[in-house]
């Protein structure tokens, strides 16, 4: 028996198997090294002497000068406090919209569901126009929730319909339980239902986070003017120059914006996945 376990696991199959992962782990991370090793380089090493090679030298004053002459400190305050008001905000509406629409009985609750989940067929580039004149019209323009609100506005469509297939998942007879108990509505939705969609809810703060943290078409138009007030991604354009750009500087600065991203998706990978799993034990 052991041997014919042995025999399966180095059949060619799996061997092929294997090595194509080992392959599709190296391209995939390629690109990131390739960022390191660029932004520990000067202009001459980059594109002339050694462009693709590990660094001769390791100069870290290219991270140095990214954050004493760039102003890569504000840049990135600027992308975190947008970024997280954005999840904050995100997740409150979706929690309460979908908690609406799929556990209680009112008028219209169909329409209003259909019209805000018709959002996600809308892509952001194509209403740019009209919210940049909202944005104007209720005086935000010069402020970060003129970033913060529209984010918020284009993330909801996705969240508030994973939230629903999670809710909708979720037998009433625990309800029905936590009222015989006692429980108002307050604490059923906060002692009982919230715990039960926390996969979804880590899920949606992840995905939230990273498109807020890494739009730029929308933030170039409403704060690409305004220096105190650009994200990280904006902050990238300042390493370009006229006549020369410093581009182990850029690199230092693509390596820093890139860190949050990585650093939250390798923490909270395991609880994606089980997001991808839990509707159906949940249902079950």
């Amino acid at each position: 028996m052991k041997q014919n376990k042995q025999i399966k696991k180095n059949s060619p199959g799996r061997i092929a198997f294997v090595v194509f992962c080992w392959l599709y782990a190296a391209f995939s991370l390629y690109p990131l090294i390739w960022m390191l090793f660029y932004s520990l380089k000067n202009n001459d090493e980059i594109f002339v002497t050694n462009p693709f090679g590990f660094p001769t030298h390791f100069r870290v004053e290219n991270y140095i000068k990214a954050f004493h002459s760039y102003n890569v400190p504000r840049y990135f305050l600027n992308s975190l406090l947008v970024s997280g008001a954005t999840v904050i905000g995100v997740l409150v509406c979706s929690l309460f919209f979908s908690y609406a629409t799929s556990r209680m009985e009112w008028k219209g609750r169909g329409f209003f569901r259909t019209f805000l989940g018709l959002g996600i067929f809308i892509p952001a580039q194509s209403i740019m126009i009209p919210v940049v004149k909202q944005v104007k019209a209720i005086n935000l323009i010069g402020t970060r929730w003129s970033l913060i609100f529209p984010y918020i506005a284009i993330n909801l469509a996705f969240s508030c319909m994973i939230y629903y297939g999670f809710f909708k998942g979720i037998p009433r007879e625990l309800e029905e339980a936590a009222c015989i108990d006692g429980a108002n509505i307050y604490q059923t939705f906060f002692m009982v239902i919230m715990p039960l969609v926390k996969p979804a809810t880590v899920t949606l703060a992840i995905y939230t986070f990273l498109n807020a943290w890494n739009e730029f078409i929308l933030a170039n138009v409403l704060v690409g003017s305004i220096p105190d007030l650009k994200t990280l991604p904006l902050g990238v354009l300042f390493f370009q120059g006229s006549f020369t750009t410093d581009w182990g500087a850029m690199g230092a600065t693509m390596v820093i914006s890139s860190l949050p991203a990585i650093i939250v998706y390798a923490l909270f990978s395991e609880q994606v996945e089980k997001a991808m799993t839990i509707g159906g034990s949940v249902k079950g």
